[in-house]
């Protein structure tokens, strides 16, 4: 019969000495559990360029990006609400892909008040990619019940 092992933690990246000319800041954009603002925005759906300075320069920890998640400062709050948003926020406001807004050239950050001007009145190119979008989602959900059906037959072939 075999003993049972025991536990043993094997070194990881935190455990190892820093080097002697390594700041605070160096150190934690090394770390694997940081990233970028870039990212962070992204992540969080705001335009980056909006983001207060701070925001900007420095990295983000997982527990910084989880406190702004559960508890958006007042900032972040703001620019969710208001904007400038990014493309990706942006094209899903108006009902369109990120592709459409580049083929109408239209791909720049807008806010709340631009967007809602665009859905009271639509441009012709917003009609024309909204009614685009209807029809990649229609075609979308009729390969995936397709896809659904035939796998229901292989699997009642193979019973």
């Amino acid at each position: 019969m075999s003993e049972p092992v025991e536990n043993q933690s094997l070194p990881s990246e935190t455990d190892a000495p820093a080097s002697p000319d390594a700041s605070p800041e160096t150190s934690k954009s090394v770390d694997a559990q940081s990233m970028k603002p870039s990212t962070a925005a992204k992540k969080l759906g705001i335009l980056l360029a909006a983001a207060p300075a701070d925001f900007q320069s420095g990295v983000v920890t997982r527990d910084e990006f989880i406190a702004l998640q559960n508890d958006p400062p007042e900032w972040l709050a703001t620019l969710r609400r208001e904007g400038p948003h990014p493309r990706p926020v942006v094209a899903a406001k108006l009902g369109v892909s990120i592709s459409g807004l580049t083929r109408a050239d239209a791909d720049e950050p807008l806010t709340t008040v631009q967007i809602k001007e665009l859905l009271a009145s639509p441009p012709p190119w917003l009609v024309e990619e909204r009614a685009r979008q209807a029809k990649v989602i229609e075609e979308n959900v009729r390969v995936k019940a397709a896809r659904a059906e035939a796998a229901a037959k292989r699997a009642k072939k193979a019973d």
